[in-house]
């Protein structure tokens, strides 16, 4: 079941005086959909990884009523799923079935709810016939959509994607976007592609320096071009390159 994520001043640092996040704080509705912009450094990933506890910083987590905290990383990690913009940091095992499964056997189900359960994430992928496909011999979109698959396995409430299409030809990213749109949970997308995070979120922000420097209706936050620049994107350009090529 989708569950609500809310974020309070939370700050991070990987080293003393290098703070990576600045009193980040971010309240996001079960079952919406996020997009997060901004330029290379500006800690979208560490932020994401601040959602299941991988990393912890100062502030609060919350996802739905529970704080991540040391002792609630069983349930948290139950309920966050993360998926990396590199499907091979993902994906260990010899086979594609074996990757899947290794989740929800590593959350105490019996091999045979598993086996349901890669079945059920193979299908929603449209990656039936691959179970015994070693993952690392598939394409690049093939690898990313296991990776997913291995996420939804295990039902989680929140699904964080980091750079999902990120190398992806046009015809993969109109799949994924179909994916991403059936997904009943919480998603938090980091993507620097623009056109495919605003056709799939419902609202954006806008990271900078580890700040949010704005948060909201898709609309609004794309028709501030000033904002925008300082998010890594320039709208003039998008604007004139289109105009150019459709007329």
């Amino acid at each position: 079941m989708a569950c609500g994520i809310k974020i309070e001043n939370l700050s991070f640092s990987y080293t003393a005086g290098n703070q990576v996040l600045k009193n980040v704080s971010l309240d996001i509705g079960p079952g919406e959909k996020l997009g997060i912009i901004g330029p290379s450094g500006a800690g979208k990933s560490t932020l994401l990884l601040h959602l299941n506890g991988i990393l912890a910083g100062d502030g609060v987590v919350m996802i739905g009523d529970t704080k991540v905290e040391k002792r609630s990383l069983p349930d948290i990690r139950r309920q966050v799923g993360l998926v990396f913009q590199n499907p091979d940091d993902q994906l260990f095992n010899p086979t594609v079935e074996e990757d899947v499964a290794f989740g929800p056997l590593n959350f105490g189900y019996t091999r045979g709810e598993a086996a349901t359960r890669v079945r059920q994430a193979l299908g929603e992928m449209n990656l039936e016939g691959f179970e015994n496909a070693d993952s690392h011999h598939l394409s690049l979109g093939e690898r990313k959509r296991v990776a997913l698959a291995t996420v939804l396995a295990t039902s989680p409430g929140v699904i964080a994607f980091d750079e999902p299409f990120s190398s992806l030809d046009s015809v993969m990213v109109v799949q994924l976007l179909g994916i991403i749109g059936r997904l009943d949970a919480t998603l938090v997308i980091v993507s620097q592609s623009l056109l495919p995070l605003a056709s799939c979120c419902d609202r954006l922000a806008v990271l900078v320096g580890g700040e949010i420097r704005a948060c909201g209706r898709k609309e609004e936050v794309l028709a501030d071009e000033a904002l925008m620049r300082e998010g890594g994107v320039d709208m003039g350009f998008y604007r004139e390159a289109f105009k150019k090529y459709l007329e």
